[in-house]
């Protein structure tokens, strides 16, 4: 498989038409449809519908999709593999939920760093289920994540749970008194329980799926918002934002890590000890 035409798929599919993807590949259009076609005739199969308004996946070009993310990514990983600096004699390639890079994401990419000189680091962000698959199929050794679902020759390692802390630029400003209150979604559970405390509060005026979104919110505008304590803690420590006196909700975090990566590195376990034994 041609993996420059899958590349070149997968920028007319985030781009949306194949103007677009050859700008952004830096190559003309007609080179861009050489490769869609050469693509096409090795498949057997129309992998996009070609409008004036742009294109649009066929059933075989949905299905082709997932792969095409997978085949590229595992190409990139080779790459780093095989072409390192020298000084450096492997790579680790680390998968983090956008959420955790605040506190529990800096620590492990610090810790890598510190404790493995050799190593390089590679850092993807991804949704809960990319990085389950990411890391199933070998594109990510390790991912810091919410879920805990893992697979064959995984291992799960629980770390200290986030607390999701009330914040505001102004002491003593309650969801129900506040003028500006950010309701962050933080997942399913913390929905429910929000619910059943704020039950009276009405509806935010402003949802927001990210936190850090919610912080530079805060500190642009004002208001209050539920923040990761790792996240808000150090623009409370600036007097920025103010801790307030409201119920404190957690969300369970995990390392998880391809066993036969794990078992490469011996800076791993000492460094799961330390963010294990931590209070974020």
């Amino acid at each position: 498989m041609n993996i420059t035409a899958l590349q070149t798929f997968l920028a007319i599919v985030d781009t949306g038409s194949l103007v677009r993807a050859s700008q952004v590949l830096h190559v003309t259009q007609s080179t861009v449809t050489a490769r869609l076609q050469t693509l096409e005739d090795g498949l057997g199969q129309q992998l996009l519908n070609r409008q004036k308004s742009g294109t649009t996946l066929t059933p075989a070009g949905t299905r082709l999709l997932r792969y095409a993310r997978i085949m590229t990514g595992l190409w990139r990983q080779a790459q780093l593999e095989t072409s390192l600096p020298a000084g450096l004699a492997s790579v680790c390639t680390f998968g983090c939920d956008r959420e955790l890079w605040h506190g529990p994401g800096r620590d492990f990419f610090d810790g890598v760093l510190s404790g493995s000189p050799e190593m390089a680091v590679s850092v993807l962000q991804g949704s809960a289920r990319d990085l389950e698959e990411w890391l199933a199929n070998g594109m990510v050794d390790v991912i810091l994540t919410f879920d805990s679902v893992t697979r064959g020759n995984q291992t799960v390692h629980p770390l200290p749970a986030e607390e999701l802390v009330l914040y505001s630029d102004q002491p003593d400003t309650p969801i129900d008194k506040g003028p500006f209150y950010i309701f962050v979604d933080h997942g399913a559970e913390y929905r429910r329980q929000h619910a059943e405390t704020y039950y009276g509060a009405g509806v935010a005026r402003v949802s927001l799926d990210s936190s850090w979104w919610a912080l530079q919110t805060m500190l642009d505008r004002g208001g209050s918002a539920y923040l990761p304590r790792a996240l808000a803690e150090p623009y409370v420590a600036e007097g920025q934002l103010f801790q307030l006196d409201a119920p404190v909700y957690t969300r369970k975090k995990n390392l998880i890590v391809n066993d036969a990566a794990a078992r490469r590195w011996t800076w791993f376990a000492p460094l799961v000890a330390t963010m294990t034994a931590a209070e974020i």
